[in-house]
């Protein structure tokens, strides 16, 4: 038995020696090579290969693939049914993947602990803390906060390059885009409706009488959330979990990013990259379109 792959590779440059080791290090591992094509633009290239893999290959075919020193790329191996399928969700982590910056640490800059909050952030996305006992105790620098600095903020935050390009043509084709996030709702809230997104998640800030108070209400938005709201969104949507398209950056995105069709780690921890399906390492998000065939 056979299934069908297609190879995607994507960087600043797609040399024809890179795609040459790239075919060499596919047919080693058992893949059949067909059907070859170019796209991109002036940011980046984009190369395809269509494939014909052992049934149960694709995972001895990442590793291979992931092994080779495929210079100025990187290299996504897509099942053709995700590619080819009429409807997918697309669903995304927001801080550093939808958008530059870490909003915990933009607030935290207005108490005066922007540096110490980073260093929990960053030791979290290792996944080296529990996740929410790190964000009670950033958020708990916060207290007495007055509830503007978070206008401040949203005022703040910039997309991704090709983040609206990315939403825009996945809705475009139909498609579900949904983001689920660490963060918090306030800020997300607007990034939302300007993006006309179809789903979102995220913790919210408690402000009593005008400041905040140092705590989140609710459950927090750990991993273990981020992989449940990405199988009810599918069901609601009536998309297949094999249809799905995951995208993050960080250990809190890993549940999501394995439960998912094809997980894409974005400019990622190197934990991340390490057990995600595919990874992108330069700055452009809507690459995740080339990725998924949309």
């Amino acid at each position: 038995m056979t299934s069908n792959v297609t190879a995607v590779s994507y960087g600043p440059t797609v040399s024809s020696d890179a795609l040459d080791l790239l075919r060499s290090t596919l047919s080693a591992h058992g893949a059949v090579v067909g059907v070859e094509a170019d796209s991109g633009d002036a940011r980046y290239q984009v190369h395809s290969i269509e494939l014909t893999v052992p049934e149960s290959g694709l995972a001895d075919l990442r590793s291979g693939v992931a092994a080779a020193a495929l210079v100025g790329m990187d290299t996504a191996l897509v099942p053709a049914e995700l590619r080819s399928a009429a409807r997918k969700l697309l669903i995304m982590d927001v801080d550093s993947t939808l958008i530059q910056q870490e909003v915990i640490e933009l607030l935290a800059a207005h108490a005066g602990k922007r540096e110490e909050v980073a260093a929990v952030t960053e030791a979290a996305m290792r996944g080296e803390l529990d996740f929410a006992q790190s964000l009670h105790a950033r958020v708990a620098v916060l207290a007495g906060l007055p509830s503007d600095v978070v206008t401040s903020v949203r005022e703040e935050v910039l997309l991704s390059a090709g983040a609206a390009e990315l939403v825009a043509a996945f809705k475009a084709a139909g498609h579900v885009v949904a983001v689920v996030s660490g963060g918090f709702n306030q800020i997300l809230a607007p990034i939302a409706a300007e993006l006309d997104l179809d789903y979102w998640q995220a913790n919210e800030l408690e402000i009593v009488d005008g400041k905040l108070t140092g705590k989140v209400l609710g459950a927090v938005v750990d991993r273990a959330a981020k992989e449940k709201y990405l199988r009810e969104w599918a069901a609601a949507e009536g998309i297949a979990m094999e249809h799905t398209v995951a995208v993050g950056d960080g250990a809190n995105d890993l549940d999501m990013l394995g439960a998912a069709g094809i997980g894409v780690a974005f400019n990622a921890k190197p934990a991340v990259r390490a057990v995600a399906d595919s990874a992108i390492n330069m700055p452009y998000l809507d690459a995740v379109r080339h990725i998924a065939g949309v």
